[in-house]
């Protein structure tokens, strides 16, 4: 009998780093995963002519829902050649989902819903105490599959 492995956070990080890397090299383009100590970049993707390239921050869940937590800093972190690429890993029991949005997209996404989450009363009327912690969501599957916005 098959003994099912649930992945640490961590784990789950890594492997989404790496799905993403074998994802763009699979289409064509060169990708290489940062060292863990570089900031806010977690691969580096470039066309194979090496003409243009862009920066892509992983968020990985080891699940499949819809939406990925992140930092406040988030809101702040955005360039044209920065993307996010959002994974489900989807419990290892098919391939994963990857969503490619811009980090512009994603900081304006997370400001927005964060102060509209602080208007709105808690669940027994409370107010909303403020948290390092933001959201971004793709219910709509919006980004599902968006590599081509990368540019390349």
């Amino acid at each position: 009998m098959k003994t099912e492995i649930k992945l640490s956070s961590i784990l789950s990080g890594v492997a989404g780093e790496y799905y993403v890397a074998a994802e763009l090299s699979k289409r064509g383009y060169l990708a290489s995963i940062t060292l863990r100590n570089s900031k806010g970049v977690d691969v580096l993707c470039s066309n194979e002519s090496a003409s243009k390239s862009v920066g892509i921050q992983v968020k990985t869940n080891r699940g499949s829902a819809r939406s990925w937590l992140m930092n406040q800093k988030v809101e702040n972190y955005y360039a044209d050649n920065l993307f996010f690429v959002f994974v489900n890993l989807n419990e290892n029991k098919s391939a994963p989902d990857y969503f490619v949005v811009p980090s512009k997209v994603v900081a304006d996404h997370a400001k927005t819903t964060h102060s509209e989450w602080l208007k709105v009363p808690g669940r027994k009327g409370q107010t909303h105490i403020d948290t390092p912690m933001r959201k971004f969501s793709d219910q709509e599957e919006k980004y599902l599959d968006r590599w081509d916005l990368l540019g390349l």
